[in-house]
């Protein structure tokens, strides 16, 4: 399945810019990037729960903003 994954984190402090980071690597380890957050991956429905789980983990849910949306 084809998943468009965007990202907006805060990087007002050092803890924001190691977030990003580690979100955008994340994404280019599964997908395309399209735009700065923005990734195109194609993902296997297994690959889609992981990817998800690694992203969740990652971001702070308070001051960053994660969406996945399904092509």
């Amino acid at each position: 399945m084809l998943v468009l994954i965007t990202y907006d984190v805060n990087t007002e402090n050092s803890d924001g810019k190691k977030r990003l980071r580690k979100v955008a690597k994340i994404c280019l380890d599964y997908g395309q990037r399209v735009q700065n957050s923005v990734f195109e991956c194609s993902l296997s429905p297994a690959q889609l729960c992981i990817i998800k789980d690694k992203l969740i983990k990652t971001i702070d849910s308070d001051k960053d903003s994660l969406r996945f949306y399904n092509l």
